[in-house]
Formats: structure tokens, sequence, C-alpha cells
């Protein structure tokens, strides 16, 4: 792990929003390392001459003073900027400049804002590593930004040249040396490049859709380079792409955005080049390559993609020879993309052109890839041989969160959020990612059935529009099962991804597994393992106790490896009435199981009490695991947990819920007693499953 990622960060937003022409009002909000707290400074009023600034664009030394002096005019906004670097300084703390153009100045994102320089000296200080800028973006899209671990990043590298350039005045791009040239920008980063001979696929958009949405199997592409011709037409970006023949195909910037809004899993990183694209096929500088450009990078960041990197004028080719190498080296070394930024423009700061690279960004921490492994400094986990012999007996009891479903199916926040949007959820905001209380809500807004009959809708819905292609024909329209559409997919994508978690996990001497997840996707993969698993629900009320189970049937029925038992806690979709969703469910749980323990089968009692525990794909803020805890301490003979070696692994690392795995340990062994051994997995279940299976393997 870099040396870099053990920097204190202090954080700084400066907003700017409009007044009346040419006139802004200019915020400064500020947080010290560590703290919740949030300070904020009196409003600035800060007046812009963009025309005045327009006619210095050749001169990027005078439009940066001119632009310095007019952001900082205002000596109230001057000397709370000047404080706000002071006390980071006595801190030695990174200050990270976040600037945040509102809704109604999007005639901001047009200015040169790289070329800034210090209100002090009036020397460039966007080159330095103590100063992270970048363009901040917030978006309307709900769904959360999932966090990759480092040493699994993948490029999609598309460059247009269509054969009819010369036709609009527009030189050709040379596709080997753009593609050479990003191959040696990435190092050992692998890239699958557009065009492609082989496939006969085109810098196409239909084909750049597709590549980015059929290799979701593989986790799909990190980083989208796109190198291509553009220009600005009347406030609106287009893209000079390839039709099917390989002639110019003008692609408005936003059907782009629309396409890369649609995907399920979007790239963390575009890079938007122009290059040889801001020539002309005369030779002269068509600065309307850049400004498109410029204008695609918010568009793309507001519709979801977590950063965007534009060239926003006629930038080198040896400019970009030398910073985009810098750039990924950094990036691979501590996974920050705004310090990488730094660095690079750093690299090329003796380049008339250094403050062309553009960053947009919606990522507070500024991260895309993060590092799995156990404790704050990820070494090597001591305990593995203690692990393994309890698999190797049996006595180990995975127990399993939404995290294991997230890859296939999404993740339980974002049905939260799509909801909370859906029916104007009013609460407070932090409530509205938050499944039991959204779906609380609904039941007492609409009626007590409503969440549950719009789970299996949205699910359904999600299911046969992501995975059509994959569904058998009798289960790609109307309202098939839903168990049927999961066992469908799910069936498909453990065929494809042979790491899958579910997987692993059945190919595991197991007796018992006991999930939180109402889904049917380890019951399949244990028949696929060749296993007869036995599936039980919690009976937590009156309705699923009427069910009969394989305890009626067998009275003498002992789980094993190859008759495991599944032991759903908070129900199963073939269930309605098993299914826990709202908070009432939850508590309705909570009373059920502590007030009728003898009702949970005697070797599901010992396994949660006598044998190591295995969390996979929790959130330890989340309702399901706050409950479930609750259910485990309600156990009778918990004080033989501490024979054994616990592991808890959490869901991966999202954009602003970055995990503390120290304070999540002393939480857990508070939780549970003093003495339990627990180690907390940075990660998600499937980097842990990866790990797990690999040293099994080595083991037996």
């Amino acid at each position: 792990m870099g040396e870099w990622l053990m920097t204190t960060i202090a954080d700084l937003e400066l907003s700017l929003h409009r007044r009346e022409i040419n006139s802004y009002t200019a915020e400064l909000r500020y947080s010290q390392p560590d703290s919740e707290a949030e300070q904020r400074f009196t409003p600035s009023e800060v007046r812009l001459d963009l025309a005045a600034l327009a006619a210095l664009a050749l001169d990027s030394k005078a439009y940066g003073q001119s632009l310095t002096q007019a952001l900082f005019a205002d000596p109230v906004l001057r000397s709370s900027f000047a404080q706000v670097r002071v006390n980071a300084q006595s801190l030695d703390a990174t200050l990270r400049f976040r600037l945040l153009i509102g809704p109604s100045a999007p005639e901001l994102y047009g200015l040169h804002w790289e070329t800034l320089r210090d209100p002090e000296t009036g020397d460039p200080f966007l080159t330095s590593e103590n100063l992270l800028f970048s363009r901040y973006l917030s978006s309307l899209d709900w769904r959360p930004i999932h966090l990759r671990p480092r040493g699994e990043l993948r490029v999609l590298a598309v460059v247009a040249s269509p054969s009819d350039l010369g036709d609009y005045d527009l030189a050709p791009v040379d596709v080997a040396a753009e593609l050479a040239r990003v191959r040696a920008s990435l190092g050992n980063i692998p890239v699958t490049a557009l065009p492609d001979a082989a496939s006969g696929k085109r810098a196409t958009l239909t084909d750049l859709a597709a590549c980015l949405r059929d290799d979701c199997g593989e986790g799909g592409f990190d980083v989208l380079y796109l190198v291509a011709h553009g220009a600005l037409v009347r406030d609106e970006p287009w893209l000079w792409l390839e039709d099917a023949a390989g002639k110019v195909a003008r692609t408005s910037g936003n059907d782009l955005v629309t396409r890369l809004r649609e995907l399920q899993q979007r790239p963390r990183l575009v890079v938007l080049a122009s290059c040889q694209s801001a020539a002309s096929a005369t030779g002269s500088a068509a600065p309307s390559a850049g400004d498109a450009l410029t204008a695609l990078g918010p568009r793309l960041a507001e519709a979801g993609v977590p950063a965007v990197i534009a060239m926003q004028g006629n930038v080198s080719i040896e400019t970009i020879e030398k910073f985009m190498p810098v750039f990924f080296t950094e990036l691979g070394q501590d996974g920050q993309i705004d310090h990488a930024m730094a660095v690079a423009r750093g690299a090329v700061r003796e380049r008339p052109d250094h403050w062309m690279p553009a960053l947009f960004m919606r990522l507070k921490s500024g991260r895309v890839w993060y590092v799995p492994g156990f404790g704050d400094d990820r070494e090597g986990f001591e305990k593995w041989p203690s692990l393994i012999r309890s698999i190797s007996r049996g006595q180990c009891t995975p127990i399993l969160g939404p995290g294991l479903m997230e890859p296939l199916l999404g993740s339980l926040r974002e049905i939260a959020q799509h909801w909370a949007e859906t029916y104007h959820y009013p609460m407070a905001p932090h409530e509205r990612e938050s499944l039991a209380q959204v779906a609380q809500y609904l039941s007492v807004n609409q009626d007590r059935r409503f969440p549950y009959d719009e789970l299996e809708e949205y699910l359904q819905h999600e299911i046969q529009t992501r995975y059509s292609g994959d569904l058998p024909e009798n289960l790609r329209d109307g309202r098939p099962p839903l168990d049927e559409l999961i066992e469908a997919v799910g069936a498909k994508w453990r065929e494809r991804n042979p790491l899958d978690s579910y997987k692993i996990l059945a190919q595991l001497p197991l007796p018992i597994f006991i999930t939180t997840n109402v889904d049917s996707l380890l019951e399949s993969a244990l028949k696929e393992a060749g296993k007869d698993p036995q599936v039980v629900l919690c009976p937590w009320n009156e309705y699923v106790e009427q069910s009969e189970t394989i305890y009626d049937r067998e009275p003498d029925y002992r789980p094993s490896a190859n008759r495991p038992l599944i032991y759903h806690l908070f129900g199963q979709f073939s269930e309605p009435d098993s299914v826990v969703l709202t908070e009432d469910d939850y508590f309705d749980f909570l009373i059920g199981v502590t007030s009728n323990k003898d009702l949970i089968p005697t070797a599901v009692r010992r396994a949660l009490a006598d044998a190591a525990l295995l969390f996979l794909g929790f959130q330890m803020d989340e309702w399901n695991f706050r409950v479930l805890f609750r259910s485990i301490l309600a156990q009778q003979g918990g004080g033989r947990r501490d024979r054994y070696a616990h592991i808890a692994a959490q869901i991966e690392p999202e954009e602003g819920r970055i995990l503390e795995p120290e304070r999540a340990r002393r939480y857990l062994e508070n939780y549970f007693a003093k003495g339990v051994d627990i180690s907390i997995y940075w990660g998600s279940a499937q980097d842990f499953a990866k790990e797990l299976i690999n040293r099994w393997a080595e083991n037996t």
C-alpha cells in the first residue's frame, strides 16, 4: 500500500451559485481531518466577466491571473481561504479542494479553473501534492459507487477514426499510435480495444455500450478511455464516432451519457482524450473539440460516472505522453484520482498546456479501489489454519448477508433509494437507503402487503431487463415466479463466474448454512455441487410455524456435508409471509426468536453457539445485521464461542462508507462478549471467498 494512503486529509468545498449576470455567491465549507463537524464561512460575492476571460483564452498565465483575482476579490473569501490553508498546514494535512458549480451556473463549467494560481503569491498551486483539486459534481443517480480491489482494474480503450473524416475537414486519427499510447500509459493494466478486427466490432456507440454491458460478468470495466474528434454546437457536445461501415456517425454527447446511465455497472473513470482530435485536416487548431469534451465531463458525472478526465483544449501529444503514464502509475499506487491528477500535472508543469486535463468527480473520498485483507495494514491472516480446520471438521457456520446476492440482483440500498424517490419518502435523508424504514413507510402509506408485492415486482422487472438474453423464452415476459427467474439467472451467473461466493461455499464440507437472504441462490449452488440441501424457514411468526419442515418428515435428521441444512432466518420469496422486510417485521422477529427459542432446531442453536462463525456480506449499520446479532446473543451456550476464531467479512467499501476495521472489531467484540476472537476482513464477500477457496485447496 502506497505511503500516501497514510496522509491526513482536510476537506474544503467551494460552491458557486448564480445571483445575476456575471455575479455569483461563493460558499466555503471546511472539515478538519477525522472530524464530523463542518465549518461554514460567511458567503461572499464573486463577479466573473466571462467575455473578458474568453479574450485571454490563448494566454493561460494571464487567464489564470485574471480568474484568480476575480474569484478572490472579496477580502472575506480571500481571508477564509487563507485561514483554511494555514489550518491544514498546521495539522500537516493535505487539502482536498473541491469546486462545486451549482445547477444555476452551468456557464461556469467552460472556465479554465485549472489555471488558478495562489491568491497570495501568484504562483501555480494546482501542481502540488499538498492541494488536491477537482470539480465536484453531485448526481441524481442513487446507486452506490462500489470500489474495486486493487490489482483488478480493467480498461476499455475506444479510438474512433472514421474513414471519411476528411469530408469534415478533420485529420485522420492514427488508431495504432493512439492505442499504443494508451497501453504505454496504463503499464500492466489489461486493455480491451475498439476497433477490434477479430470480433469485427468498431468504435460505434452501440459496440461501445455492448462491450461495457456484456463484460459485467467479468466485473465490468473500470476505465473507459475514449479518443475521438469532438465539437461544441449550440452548447451541445458532439463526437465523431463510427457507424457500422466505418464512416462518420455524428453522435450527441447526450446519447453517450444515456447509454452509460442505462448500464448496471458503469466505468469508475472515463478519460475523454482529445490529442490529435483537436486539429483539423489543415492543421489549424480546433478549440471547440476541447470545449466539447469539457462540456461532456459534467454530464457524465451527473449521470453517475464517479470520475471523468476531460481535455479542455488543444492539448499536445507530448503533454499527454508524459501526463498519462504518471497519472495511471500514481493511481495504481494509492487509488486516489485527485492525488494522481496533482502528481501528473506537476510532472508537466513546465509545459504551456499542463492545465488542460480537468477532473470532474463525484467521489468525496477520491478513491477508486481498496486493498482487501485483514486489519488496518491488510497484512496476512495468521489464523487461516484454525479456520480451515474448523471447516474440515464441520465446525464452521457461514452466516450470509445481502452482499452475496448484490453482484447479481443489486443492493438493498439501491431498492430503498429507488422506492424513496418513486414514492416520495418524507423522512430524514439518511433513512432513504434503509430498506426496512422505507418499506415500513410504504406499509403505512399504502397497505400492509404493498412493500412485499412491490419487492417481488421490482426484482422481476430488474431480472427481465438486465438478463433477458440469459432467460428461457417462457421467463422473458409477463410475471413468472420470482424463484424461477432467480434460479435461471443464478445458474448462468455461476457458469460465467467460477469464483462466485455461493459456488465456492457449496464446495466446502459444511453441514449448516444460516442466511438472512430471501433468495434460493445458495440452494441452487449446493444442488449443482451434487448435494441435497434441506431448506428450513425460521418460525418467527404463526404463519411460518404452520409450514412443514424436514424435521416433520424426518425427526432424526442430522445436517451433514452431503445433506446440509439451509436455515433462512428472514424468510424466503417462496413463502411471502416468512419475509422479514419492514421495521415492524424486524421487531416481531426479535420477539419471536427470543420468546420461542425451542422452535429453532437444536442443530441451528448449537451451530450459533459452538462453532466458528463466518459472517459474509454484511454492513454493521444495516438492520439485518443488527437484528441478526441480537438474535444470536439470545441463544444459550454462547460461552463456548471463545473456542473458535470468528470472521466478519464486510461487503466491499463504497464511496462515503469506507470501513474502519479496527473500530469494527472492537464493536463486534463488545457486542458478543469480552474475549471473543473476531477478525475483520476489509473487502467484499467475493474477495474473501476467493482467498478462502485458495487456502482450502492448499491445505486439503
